[in-house]
């Protein structure tokens, strides 16, 4: 989770202001933020506990994180993977499916994403 909105486009930051807009996150982007908090510190000075940063995430952001079912991991199964660019990272692999299969689109600054929309995937790229 940043404040740092200097690494939004002004596309996806004027998305991300717009007062009526609903914010999604998928558990496995949780999940990996949890690890980040274990291993690396990832936002230790700014929440006591991990679980304090989940709780903000829905409280303090307004983003509802969305829970990972057996459909998402259907679609997941059955994806054709970026292998020419070496797109290896199962957590990404699950979150562009989690999107796909909801119907929901995904801002991502990650170049490799972009071989997922023929999938399906609706990809708002965050140019930095």
């Amino acid at each position: 989770m940043t404040t740092d909105v200097d690494s939004l486009n002004r596309d996806v930051l004027s998305l991300l202001e717009e007062p009526d807009a609903l914010l999604y996150m998928s558990a496995e982007s949780v999940r990996e933020l949890i690890v980040a908090y274990r291993n690396k510190g990832l936002c230790s000075k700014r929440w006591k506990s991990i679980e304090e940063m989940v709780v903000a995430i829905e409280n303090d952001f307004y983003v509802k994180i969305l829970p990972l079912k057996k459909e998402h991991m259907k679609t997941y199964a059955k994806m054709e993977m970026n292998e020419a660019q070496g797109h290896k990272d199962s957590s990404d692999h699950v979150i562009i499916a989690h999107a796909i299969t909801e119907h929901l689109p995904l801002i991502s600054s990650d170049t490799r994403f972009e071989f997922y929309r023929n999938q399906g995937l609706d990809l708002i790229f965050n140019r930095k």
